[in-house]
């Protein structure tokens, strides 16, 4: 009789792609509210399924063996059927609606796949979502028209805000608008902005002002979608993180000061019976989470 395959743990596949999607084994354990000797484990114990090693050292960090680049295509689809599975399973009750807002940055570029996914595998529940600036998603809570409200964390944080992570702030411009000119003849930088009041049009000033570089505003907006046409229209320089950047533009490095980071809150109205909510809060954590610092 042949002798059965192993299976592999799902777990510790869980544990490997996320080590290396984080860049770290140890910020995989965080995550995962695990220890790093667990996580460890967890890759040894993989490793010994497999016979053979999947990652080895390179300076003081872990790279992908050519086995664990084979493997880590494979644990990616197995812990989506396994996720899928789980969430299907659990969709054929799933009913209700779920009242949603979302920052555009994350309405346009992080977002869409996770609702995608969920509306397929939830077909029960009906999606309303408000793609929106913060100010807005912050009224539509209090007013009770959202469940959930993904945006950039205000200054002044109330317990209902849970922190999910932080995402550098990058001056952005296109490649061929030659930012060196401007600094070096002391003329104002042109900035491409959001309509004021913005909390990355606030940092944007302050950092210029702090490092003594004169500006003006040369493009404002009310939409996303317009500061990106903006820049790459070549009008000016505009301050975002990378989420959903368009290909065409670039990170300016080392010339402008450094804004620091922007946190990423989601807005709850604290505990819910609504288990559509619930699903999709989590959901949104996770997708979050990919992409951020903590």
């Amino acid at each position: 009789m042949d002798k059965l395959p192993v299976s592999l743990d799902t777990d510790a596949l869980r544990s490997f792609v996320l080590g290396i999607e984080c860049g770290s084994f140890a910020l995989a354990a965080q995550r995962l509210c695990r220890s790093t000797s667990a996580v460890s484990a967890q890759l040894k114990k993989l490793e010994q399924q497999c016979g053979t090693a999947l990652v080895v050292k390179n300076g003081r960090h872990l790279v992908l063996t050519p086995s664990g680049e084979m493997l880590i295509s494979y644990a990616r689809r197995l812990l989506a059927l396994n996720d899928e599975a789980q969430l299907a399973i659990k969709g054929e009750l799933l009913q209700g609606e779920v009242r949603l807002g979302m920052q555009e940055d994350f309405g346009e570029s992080a977002m869409p796949e996770v609702l995608g996914k969920f509306s397929q595998q939830h077909p029960g529940v009906k999606i309303y979502a408000q793609v929106d600036r913060n100010q807005a998603l912050l009224d539509g809570m209090a007013a009770g028209k959202l469940d959930l409200a993904l945006l950039w964390q205000p200054e002044k944080a109330l317990p209902e805000y849970q922190p999910i992570g932080h995402c550098p702030l990058e001056w952005i411009h296109h490649p061929d608008r030659d930012i060196h000119a401007y600094l070096a003849d002391g003329e104002p930088l042109p900035l491409v902005m959001f309509d004021a009041p913005c909390l990355i049009r606030s940092r944007a000033i302050a950092a210029l002002d702090q490092a003594g570089i004169p500006w003006r505003i040369v493009f404002s907006c009310h939409s996303l979608s317009g500061i990106w046409a903006g820049v790459q229209a070549g009008l000016g320089v505009t301050l975002r993180t990378r989420i959903g950047m368009p290909e065409t533009l670039s990170v300016i490095t080392g010339i402008l000061p450094s804004p620091g980071q922007l946190g990423i809150s989601l807005l709850h109205k604290g505990k819910t019976s609504n288990a559509a909510v619930q699903l999709l809060q989590r959901l949104m954590v996770e997708k979050v989470k990919t992409f951020t610092l903590l």
